[in-house]
């Protein structure tokens, strides 16, 4: 991202975090990952993706850990690596699709950091995680249902971070710059588009 007003708008973003961290939330295929990194670059903080890093920490892949303990335990470790990452040093941190469900995580995201949905239609989830055929949640007889149900039942619960930004068929950067512009408080994103 460059531009005249790159150095000023990324100043006013950064001032406003006031040294928190920024946590990208959402379901699977809402591009938290692709966005995060570009949203980092841009704001000169580390990227750090809550997959990747429980992946480390258990020698596992998400689908191995799901397979072989259950949604459950996943998410227990999944609350102890935010929290871990939330009282580290600032970051953009892209978290997995139920995190933010997490009553206790919610609460630590929300005093902590600033959160942001990444909210996208059925049709482009869909498109998106069709590339990826390791999703756990998604090996069902009918994944579309499956995505459907958990829109259902998680956009109320992401509704309720600070920031909403659509997720479309744009150009990362042009996520990742309306994200900024919103930290800067120069858009109308806070709790829009729902």
């Amino acid at each position: 991202m460059t531009g005249a007003d790159h150095e000023p708008l990324k100043h006013d973003a950064v001032a406003r975090l006031r040294g928190r961290s920024i946590v990208l939330v959402g379901l699977m295929g809402a591009g938290k990952t692709h966005v995060g990194k570009r949203l980092a670059a841009f704001l000169d903080l580390p990227f750090v993706d809550t997959d990747q890093e429980i992946e480390e920490a258990a020698r596992m892949t998400v689908a191995e850990l799901f397979a072989a303990y259950g949604e459950p335990e996943f998410r227990a470790l999944e609350a102890r690596v935010v929290a871990r990452l939330i009282d580290g040093p600032q970051h953009v941190i892209a978290t997995g699709g139920g995190a933010f469900i997490n009553e206790e995580t919610r609460r630590i995201l929300k005093e902590r950091s600033v959160t942001i949905w990444l909210k996208a239609d059925l049709d482009t989830l869909m498109e998106r995680v069709s590339k990826r055929p390791t999703r756990p949640l998604l090996k069902t007889a009918d994944p579309r249902a499956t995505m459907k149900n958990l829109m259902d039942a998680r956009y109320p619960i992401y509704r309720t971070a600070d920031i909403h930004i659509h997720s479309r068929n744009a150009k990362r950067d042009t996520i990742a710059r309306e994200i900024v512009q919103s930290l800067a408080g120069r858009s109308s994103h806070r709790k829009a588009a729902s």
